[in-house]
């Protein structure tokens, strides 16, 4: 048993955050499973590494090309890894009762803005993988968030990406709640239905850290603290909403009473999602957040790396729960010294947005120059 099994036993799901054609061919993933990973995420920049960086995509390229644009030439491509993956993760899927087993497949980033363009292509692309164990990732921005709302109401599953701030995370909620209140509604078995909520957590310490070093005041013993404290208090929301825990702050909308109604019909939680869980700042512990994050109905989705690390010396402890009072008083002293953590967490999510398009830019850009390069054009 390695520590991503008991990890899985104190209910937190690892899944990796890489997939490429040759971890599907080459046994990688396979081992990763055997080790107890559960699931993969993916993005445009997690494809273009994969598409742009070596040579294993070259004999498919050269059936698919002719006549294709790089968005169709990349869809292909794409497509054919995220339905093996889902394939070898049908028997996760299963096992656990359609609780895990996903791989997740975004939606073009340039769409993050368009709410009905988003939902078009949520349906499109659920419906042509072709696979129940799929999540379709829309980012949690004002016009995603009815896309994702929409997108439940259809039974389609989604991973929501770019979650930065507990506010965002909290409309997340509400809009899973309303999502799976309409599927209901209309006939639809809300227990076949699964979202996550990808709420992003180093990104944040190294905004903040930034920010507070700029402030010339002393500020070490508030340095790489603002990430997990982040996620703690977003873990606090979560339990009163799906569970009815209590709380400083009531929760709007009569949402618990509105949840328990639907998990009365077999709905589940849309679990927390630890997204960008490497560590960024090599001065900082490699498990950094890891070891503070485990626990029950969440999901760690980690680079291999940090895999690798976590099997090797992680301390496997039900974490997440603990300090919270010290999550809210750093929130505090943050901003006694100036950090705005709302206007942090809102650049880093327009922030992300624009990474990940740059990411797709770039990914199209080689695929085109691969094109001319096989259509022997200089």
């Amino acid at each position: 048993m390695t520590n991503l099994h008991k990890m899985y036993d104190l209910g937190q799901a690892v899944w990796c955050d890489s997939i490429s054609r040759g971890m599907l061919k080459g046994g990688e993933m396979a081992r990763l499973i055997a080790d107890g990973v559960v699931g993969v995420t993916s993005n445009p920049t997690i494809f273009m590494k994969a598409i742009s960086g070596g040579k294993e995509y070259d004999d498919q390229f050269a059936d698919v090309a002719n006549g294709k644009s790089p968005e169709q030439i990349f869809e292909l491509l794409a497509l054919d890894d995220i339905r093996a993956a889902a394939d070898m993760f049908r028997p996760t899927y299963d096992r656990t009762k359609v609780v895990d087993g996903y791989i997740s497949y975004e939606v073009n980033p340039h769409l993050a803005f368009e709410t009905a363009r988003s939902l078009a292509e949520a349906k499109r692309l659920f419906q042509l993988i072709g696979r129940p164990n799929v999540f379709i990732k829309i980012p949690a921005t004002n016009e995603g968030l009815p896309a994702i709302e929409a997108a439940l109401a259809q039974g389609i599953n989604i991973n929501i990406t770019l979650i930065f701030s507990t506010k965002v995370h909290e409309q997340v909620m509400a809009a899973y709640i309303a999502g799976l209140e309409r599927y209901a509604a209309s006939g639809g078995d809300i227990s076949k239905v699964a979202s996550v909520a990808s709420f992003f957590v180093s990104r944040v310490d190294t905004l903040v850290d930034d920010r507070l070093q700029k402030t010339g005041k002393k500020i070490d013993h508030l340095l790489g603290k603002a990430a997990n404290a982040n996620a703690k208090i977003a873990y606090e929301r979560f339990m009163q909403i799906f569970h009815g825990t209590k709380g400083e702050q009531p929760v709007p909308d009569n949402l618990v009473e509105r949840w328990r109604k639907l998990a009365a019909k077999g709905a589940r939680v849309q679990r927390p999602l630890w997204a960008s869980t490497s560590t960024k700042n090599p001065k900082y512990p490699d498990l950094l957040y890891v070891d503070p994050l485990i626990g029950p109905e969440t999901v760690n989705t980690m680079p291999v790396p940090t895999i690798a690390a976590t099997i090797d010396h992680a301390r496997v402890e039900p974490t997440l729960a603990r300090g919270l009072d010290e999550a809210k008083k750093l929130m505090r002293d943050l901003a006694s010294v100036g950090i705005d953590m709302a206007d942090a967490t809102e650049q880093l999510r327009q922030d992300g947005v624009r990474l990940f398009a740059e990411s797709f830019d770039e990914l199209m850009a080689n695929i085109g120059k691969k094109k001319q390069q096989l259509a022997g054009v200089a």
